[in-house]
């Protein structure tokens, strides 16, 4: 399957390369991602699953609803923002917020996609932001981090709330490392999608005294 076959907005298509999607792509074309369903996109590290979310995000943006894009650290969320920023900024609007927790932002509601932690998002959901009514997408990059201690707890805190103030929110999990996706898919209503292709061959070995092993 092409990019350009896909049901998404013409100009994203002229932005988008016209390649052949990944499997991890297709499968979860096919499991209803531009319709509005929510998946867990189980794969590999560059196999790509960023690209899921965003045409999630977009498919979002151009039915009416914001879509908001969460990723773990300060540093990641800069540079999302500023990818997203270099491909979509002549379509729509793109935020991006990682700062104060105790400020509401209220030019945040401008943006049609935003770019940001998930501390910050608890604190605008706990600032009762008028605009997350208007949220119909929410795609949660590194969603295995809800098992990490210091992070997991507020990621899952967020996506409750959110899942109980927007009953209709699509969500879209990105992980490569999940040790019970089965069971993570069922808490978030989502259509699970796992798949093994990578763009380079991983092997692995053992490294002794200067001497590399690789396993058979």
């Amino acid at each position: 399957m092409l990019l350009s076959e896909l049901n998404i907005d013409v100009g994203v298509k002229s932005v988008l390369a016209n390649c052949e999607l990944r499997p991890c792509q297709e499968k979860a074309v096919s499991a209803g991602v531009l319709d509005g369903k929510s998946v867990l996109v189980c794969s590999p590290t560059a196999s790509g699953k960023t690209l899921v979310g965003e045409l999630a995000c977009v498919k979002t943006v151009y039915s009416g609803k914001k879509a908001v894009y969460v990723v773990p650290l300060i540093a990641l969320a800069n540079e999302k923002y500023r990818q997203f920023q270099a491909r979509y900024s002549s379509l729509f609007r793109i935020g991006l917020s990682s700062g104060d927790l105790d400020s509401l932002d209220p030019a945040l509601a401008s943006f049609d996609l935003l770019v940001c932690t998930a501390e910050k998002l608890d604190s605008l959901v706990r600032h009762k932001a008028s605009w997350i009514f208007d949220v119909g997408c929410l795609v949660v990059d590194e969603i295995h981090l809800l098992n990490e201690p210091s992070r997991g707890p507020v990621l899952e805190v967020v996506i409750t709330l959110l899942r109980s103030l927007l009953p209709k929110l699509q969500i879209v999990g990105l992980s490569a490392t999940i040790g019970n996706p089965e069971e993570l898919a069922g808490w978030l209503g989502a259509a699970l999608v796992k798949d093994s292709w990578r763009p380079v061959p991983l092997h692995q070995g053992v490294y002794l005294e200067g001497k590399l092993d690789f396993f058979k």
